[in-house]
Formats: C-alpha cells, sequence, structure tokens
C-alpha cells in the first residue's frame, strides 16, 4: 500500500506543470511542433536577407546604389507586408467559419479574439506565430534556392519578415503599455509597428476599419477610400455573401461585454 502511494506521488510530480506553465490554458502554451515552424520561419527570412547582403557585397561592381536598391526593396517588402496582413485580416474577419476548409482555424480564432481581445496577450510566442511561419517557410524557402537576385531576395526577406511577425505585433497593440518592453514600446510610439490606440479603433463599432497590422500606415489610406466598403459590394453582388461587419454590433463575433445595474 505504500509503496502504491509514493508510485501515486511521483506520477503526480511528474505531470505537474511547470509554474511558468500553471496558469496558461493548453492553446496558449507553446508545442514542438510550434517551435519548429517558427525556427523554419525564422531561418527562411534569415537566409533571404543574408543571402542578399552576400550577393550585394559579392559583386563585381560596388557602389552606393547597389546597396540602395535591396535597401529600398527591403522596405517595400514592409510596407506591402502592412497591405497584405490588412487584406487578409479583413477576409477572415468577415468571411467563412470554423468548417471553412484551409483557413478555419485562423477564422474562428480572429472570431474568438473579436470576443475576448486581450486573450492574444497571453499566448507564448510560437504558438501565436506558428501559423503565419509555416506560409513564410513554404514560400521564401524555394525564393531563397532559385533566386540570385539581391533585390528580390531584399523583397522576400523583408516582407516574410513582417507576415510573420505581425500577430506578435498585433499582440502587443492589446497589451498595456507598462508591460511591453521599452524598445517595442518606442516603435510603437514612433509608428514602426502597430500602436495601440490605432488598432483600439478596430475593436470598436462597426468592426470594419483599421485591419492592417504591421504598421497600420495603410489603414488610414483603405479607410478613407471606402476601399474595404467596395470590394464587400463586389463580393455581395458576385457572391451574395455578406460580410460580418454588416452585421449588428451585438452579434456573436465581436466583443463580449458585461453591463452591470446599480443596485
Amino acid at each position: 500500500m505504500a509503496a502504491e502511494l509514493e508510485f501515486q506521488q511521483k506520477k503526480s510530480a511528474i505531470i505537474k506543470p511547470s509554474p511558468q506553465h500553471e496558469n496558461q490554458e493548453s492553446w496558449q502554451i507553446s508545442t514542438w511542433a510550434h517551435r519548429a515552424w517558427f525556427t523554419s520561419g525564422c531561418a527562411a527570412v534569415l537566409v533571404s536577407l543574408s543571402k542578399s547582403v552576400l550577393l550585394t557585397a559579392g559583386a563585381s561592381t560596388i557602389s552606393s546604389w547597389s546597396w540602395l536598391q535591396p535597401t529600398f526593396a527591403a522596405f517595400v517588402g514592409y510596407v506591402a507586408a502592412d497591405l497584405a496582413t490588412g487584406i487578409y485580416h479583413w477576409a477572415i474577419d468577415n468571411y467563412g467559419g470554423a468548417a471553412t476548409p484551409i483557413f478555419g482555424s485562423q477564422i474562428d480564432a480572429f472570431q474568438s479574439h473579436h470576443r475576448h481581445p486581450s486573450a492574444i496577450t497571453k499566448r507564448q510566442l510560437s504558438n501565436n506565430l506558428h501559423i503565419p511561419a509555416a506560409f513564410v517557410t513554404a514560400v521564401a524557402l524555394p525564393v531563397n534556392v532559385v533566386s540570385g537576385d539581391p533585390v528580390l531576395l531584399a523583397f522576400a526577406g523583408a516582407f516574410a519578415g513582417c507576415v510573420m511577425f505581425s500577430q506578435q505585433f498585433h499582440a502587443w497593440a492589446h497589451a498595456p503599455k507598462w508591460k511591453l518592453p521599452p524598445l517595442v514600446a518606442a516603435l510603437q510610439d514612433a509608428g514602426v509597428i502597430l500602436g495601440r490606440v490605432q488598432h483600439a479603433a478596430h475593436h470598436r463599432p462597426p468592426y470594419n476599419s483599421n485591419y492592417c497590422i504591421v504598421s497600420g500606415v495603410w489603414n488610414r489610406v483603405l479607410d478613407k477610400s471606402k476601399f474595404f466598403t467596395a470590394a464587400e459590394v463586389v463580393v455581395e453582388w458576385v457572391v451574395g455573401y455578406q460580410p460580418r461587419s454588416w452585421s449588428e454590433p451585438n452579434s456573436g463575433w465581436t466583443q463580449k461585454i458585461q453591463i452591470q445595474g446599480i443596485n
């Protein structure tokens, strides 16, 4: 009997969660698969940028123009990534559901995010970034293998890196400023990455603006031009689907708000 009790105590000690995990839900914790995808995504980005630098440095003739071209291409990749994340965010916010092939889990996760916005801040890094990291791995690695153009590689590396880390920029935009690393807060204040004030507008009725989540530089242009509204009208006219943003603000995909009466 004593031996059995000792065995049960040892078993409990083995499966006891570590201190950093005991207050976290399973969906917030990074698995080894998440870490593997995150590592491969980072490797793909670093290979693109490193190869661009090495090809530029190894060119037969080197001038300031030789370095200016890939540098400008990387900047274009950064700006393009903001636009791409906005279009993708708009699409999965407004169309499809959990049963949608390929994108169902992302659609369901983003709808849950609208109900519980701050939950994203509790997700560990690899857990939060493994899906965009898998996309980056699938797209950037072939470019790295095939291309010998430093300009294309600089664009691909910057675009892929910003897309992959956009979900972390998104998470930081939901965190209180005092909880952020000083460098992150400084980048937000400078407008280099998405800031809290700008993204907060996305979580207010009618929930149809400020979709871009890298720097948010495209948000004002897209919102003022009614780009997404026009796209929604076209989608409704062509395929007959209305976006979720046209529904009532208290529909199931929007943030849950408790109103307590005063006795």
